[in-house]
């Protein structure tokens, strides 16, 4: 019975997904149906990506992964938002929302440095064209991945452990569908002004620093394009690179807002619909916004659809 309580005691309460919403669940349906929708078209990417061996280029693996990152980001919140939800059960242990945490912020933090080595990838493709096998080779890639991987979940672990353990004196309501630092700083009955400035600076490293290479990098590739002499040409790289920035400002512009200014300083009404917006939504986009207005992956997509169209007939004639 004290174990029972000792537990019940630890645990947080999540409030939900604005829970003074009058229509709640027609929109956790739609949320639900976003997330569907988000995943099978990271998976359709993914495996387009691996299974067409005219993408196994720098590019593409990068592409892959910030997908991989999509589906597990939205796989991290929306399925224990949509239990907690329909089973009325609003609780998530201490463990449980460290872990959550832990896995929104590492894929966060690695998502910042998988689009800033995106930005780069084009940038040498396009203004160093003849050096690009030799400086993006696919040893140079994949461990640029594997840094990205590890810094994310190197700065993750530092940033879930360290708030994890601020006491807790008042209500252990977290007003927000799933756990996060800067809700979880809020229940705090200590003084965190410190902690929330080392939030900044670290958002600083991952956030501002990474937007502003990104940017200078974009920079350098439009001044390349206007001296391109082919009109082709043009078209194709401004095709490429105004897919990646419509996901880079969707991504970076809501996270900045969230983690460069300080908890007092926004509602949690704010906070959800900018989350729902960056980790729910825009995983969604992602794979239309790079499929649409990309010849290659519209051929590969093609491709497979007429493997599954001559393989069901085979199966029908035999």
């Amino acid at each position: 019975m004290g174990g029972v309580n000792k537990s019940l005691i630890t645990d947080f309460i999540l409030v939900g997904l604005f829970p003074e919403f009058q229509h709640a669940v027609v929109l956790n349906f739609i949320i639900i149906f976003i997330y569907i929708l988000a995943f099978l078209g990271n998976i359709l990417l993914i495996v387009l990506i691996s299974g067409d061996s005219r993408l196994h280029t720098p590019m593409y693996i990068l592409l892959s992964q910030l997908s991989l990152i999509d589906l597990t980001l939205t796989s991290t919140i929306v399925p224990k938002m949509a239990y907690n939800f329909f089973m009325e059960e609003k609780t998530i242990s201490w463990i449980g929302c460290g872990t959550q945490s832990f896995f929104f912020l590492m894929l966060g933090m690695s998502e910042c440095l998988i689009l800033t080595l995106m930005a780069y990838d084009r940038y040498v493709a396009v203004c160093y064209p003849l050096r690009y096998p030799t400086i993006m080779s696919p040893r140079f890639c994949l461990h640029m991945v594997a840094a990205c991987w590890i810094g994310g979940s190197i700065s993750s672990f530092i940033h879930t452990v360290y708030p994890m353990h601020f006491p807790i004196c008042g209500s252990r309501e977290i007003h927000h569908f799933f756990c996060e630092v800067p809700v979880l700083i809020k229940l705090s009955c200590e003084d965190t002004s410190v902690y929330q400035l080392v939030v900044v600076v670290t958002s600083i490293v991952l956030l501002v620093v990474p937007f502003s290479l990104i940017t200078v990098s974009y920079t350098l590739i439009f001044l390349a394009v206007l001296r391109m002499n082919s009109v082709k040409g043009r078209k194709k790289v401004m095709a490429t690179c105004s897919s990646h920035l419509t996901v880079v400002s969707l991504f970076f512009g809501p996270n900045i807002f969230i983690y460069m200014s300080f908890t007092s300083s926004h509602s949690p009404e704010q906070d959800q619909a900018l989350s729902v917006f960056s980790n729910i939504l825009t995983p969604m986009l992602n794979p239309l916004i790079y499929s649409l207005r990309n010849k290659e992956v519209v051929a590969a997509l093609r491709k497979l659809l007429g493997r599954c169209i001559d393989s069901k007939s085979i199966s029908k004639i035999f």
